[in-house]
């Protein structure tokens, strides 16, 4: 189980947020795909449950992401850190 950022050391946490500059490359071509994949399922087949689906998982991935930027800043910020 991974450690909450609060008791990681600073090396730690500067290594966390490294590894979400790399990830959010992926998180960007994810919530792209998730955005074609809803046009392309209305353009061929109407609004219906393929549109909805991957645009549903497309606000909780991004919810995701923003929340954990979020907290890695907060955590940096207050041990004073770049």
């Amino acid at each position: 189980m991974e450690k909450e950022l609060s008791q990681l050391t600073d090396n730690e946490l500067l290594e966390k947020k490294k590894e979400i500059k790399s990830n959010n490359i992926l998180n960007a071509v994810l919530l792209g795909v998730m955005v074609g994949i809803s046009i392309y399922s209305t353009i061929t087949g109407g609004f219906g449950f393929l549109t909805v689906l991957p645009l549903f998982f497309a606000g909780f991935i991004a919810s995701r992401w923003n929340k954990n930027k979020k907290q890695l800043e907060e955590e940096l910020n207050s041990r004073n850190l770049k």
